[in-house]
């Protein structure tokens, strides 16, 4: 007997062996159990999700000899022909090679005429989207008033390309992607009824490789079968999709996290020299990343996953901050793949761009670094300044407590450009403003459009850095709402833009200039205009605009 892929002997024939899309599923069933049926259906959603294999189940259910149901049997001639695809009132089309109008109005002449066998003459029209517009035209008529013994159901990987006088006058249901738990636990009933040896985390490969797809992760589970010779391996199912896998992203990780150079190169020459895929490698490492950023925020993952342990250690280990920086490298460092010398350098360029984050933030936390010193600097100032008034309402120094006077003045904008901060501190110090200095509570107030860095991770970051001026007892809350343009980075800003003003009416009263626009009919660029000493070649190359 001829193989049958594991696609089609499991595809579902009824409504409940349908995987993860109970929202369809309830309303069809509903629509069938009361006996309203609509005249023309449209199941919307990527690939391999079941939009034809509901169709064939709905065709089932409105002609299954035993009545309209949401349970047909399954026995009868009807069901058992639909499901080998023989029925004879059920045309199923591809439009991808029946585009032409032509095709349309020839399919559609057979509408008129009664079902042979079934109660409902059944047109399912697979990716409708490739049809032309004139054949869109052609069928408009009929798909809305189609005789009473024709149901349409309609299947489109790509809804945005159908006109909408088709979508109005269907029943539209999206089909939604599933998630890889999801797949894999349905890899894993399937598995267990074949009979066959399988390892979770192989399944857990298998579902993240099937992009939310439900047939192409039975496709990848049929593959594996026989890449692993009868058995579902982790070890072969990452050998077989070129996957770097965990053995070898958690050390590559712990090097990084560790700010260990040497080590991290090594680990990432581990994967390089296996012939593994460099864009794989950073897909993980983000993936991984992702998840310790999540437990960072209040997510809890199940203890029986084996990664658990190790992600909540790292994500107890990285400042936030520097998490998200990570994840943004390995991110981006896929875009930038494609534009590096070779993929090995791109790879190893992402790696030693998150080792540069963690060991510029431990060479500002190291004893004797830039930063304590500086802070010693400012903490005998703070002593010799310890009877000066603060702003605002004047405060006398005592001697009980840490620090009671810290050395600031009230001008937040001046304090700040006096600050080596960077980073997440700097971000959110400049584009604040000063609403309130009292009893060593320090509240801030930022513009609506740098929501973003109200955050707590921002907060926490700044507090540290501000921690050896003001001393540990400091108190920060910053708040969104309206600010008066005082902040460091509004006058830097209000600067630059004067300066711009001036260069582009320097350039725009330029003799030369008015030549080549009313003589040449050249025209001034004015995204290129820079003010003196910000381009390449000062205020030259201003002078001279594009043609």
């Amino acid at each position: 007997m001829t193989y049958q892929v594991l696609a089609r002997k499991w595809r579902p024939k009824a409504f409940d062996q349908l995987v993860g899309q109970g929202h369809v599923v309830t309303a069809l069933a509903n629509a069938l159990d009361s006996g309203r049926l609509h005249h023309a259906y449209l199941f919307t959603g990527t690939r391999g999700v079941g939009k034809t294999t509901l169709a064939r189940i709905l065709a089932k259910s409105i002609n299954c000899e035993k009545g309209v149901s949401s349970r047909p049997c399954g026995t009868c001639g009807a069901c058992t022909q639909i499901d080998a695809g023989r029925f004879v009132d059920m045309l199923e089309v591809d439009a991808a090679t029946n585009t032409k109008v032509d095709e349309m109005r020839e399919l559609l002449d057979t509408a008129q005429y009664m079902p042979v066998a079934g109660r409902f003459k059944v047109y399912i029209i697979d990716e409708v989207h490739m049809l032309s517009r004139h054949a869109f035209n052609s069928m408009l008529k009929t798909l809305e008033e189609p005789p009473e013994h024709v149901k349409f159901i309609l299947a489109t990987t790509d809804p945005q390309r159908l006109p909408v006088t088709v979508l109005s006058r269907c029943l539209q249901f999206n089909l939604k992607s599933l998630p890889p738990p999801v797949i894999a636990g349905h890899l894993g009933r399937v598995l267990q009824a074949e009979g066959i040896e399988f390892e979770e985390p192989a399944l857990v490969q298998l579902a993240r490789a099937a992009g939310g797809s439900v047939r192409d992760g039975l496709s990848l589970t049929d593959q594996a079968i026989a890449f692993g010779s009868g058995r579902v391996s982790a070890a072969r199912v990452a050998e077989m999709l070129g996957a770097v896998g965990g053995e070898l992203v958690w050390p590559l990780l712990e090097r990084v996290a560790a700010a260990d150079g040497p080590g991290a190169l090594a680990e990432a020459g581990r994967i390089t020299e296996r012939g593994l895929s460099c864009d794989q490698a950073l897909q993980d490492l983000a993936a991984v990343l992702h998840r310790v950023a999540a437990v960072q925020h209040g997510a809890r993952f199940p203890p029986e996953d084996p990664d658990t342990p190790r992600i909540e250690a790292l994500a107890a280990s990285l400042d936030p901050g520097r998490v998200q920086v990570m994840y943004q490298v390995a991110v981006l460092g896929r875009r930038d793949l494609p534009l590096a010398p070779d993929e090995t350098a791109g790879f190893d360029m992402a790696v030693m761009r998150m080792l540069s984050f963690g060991m510029a933030g431990q060479a500002a936390r190291a004893p004797g670094g830039e930063r304590q010193a500086s802070a010693a600097a400012v903490e005998s100032r703070a002593s010799a300044a310890a009877a000066t008034p603060v702003a605002p309402p004047a405060q006398e120094a005592t001697t009980a407590g840490p620090r009671a006077v810290p050395p600031f003045a009230g001008d937040w904008a001046a304090f700040v450009e006096g600050q080596s901060l960077s980073g997440m501190a700097g971000l959110l110090a400049k584009h604040a403003e000063l609403e309130s200095f009292e009893a060593n509570h320090l509240r801030l107030v930022l513009p609506e459009g740098h929501r973003l860095y109200a955050e707590k991770s921002y907060q926490d970051r700044l507090r540290s850095e501000l921690a050896p001026q003001f001393g540990a007892a400091l108190r920060l809350s910053v708040r969104v709402g309206e600010t008066r343009g005082r902040s460091v980075a509004a006058v830097r800003g209000e600067e630059a833009q004067r300066k711009l003003e001036g260069a582009t009416a320097a350039i725009e009263s330029d003799p030369f200039v008015r030549d080549l626009v009313e003589g040449m009919g050249a025209q001034v660029v004015a995204s290129s205009i820079r003010p003196a000493g910000e381009g390449q070649a000062g205020a030259t190359e201003n002078r001279r605009g594009k043609s």
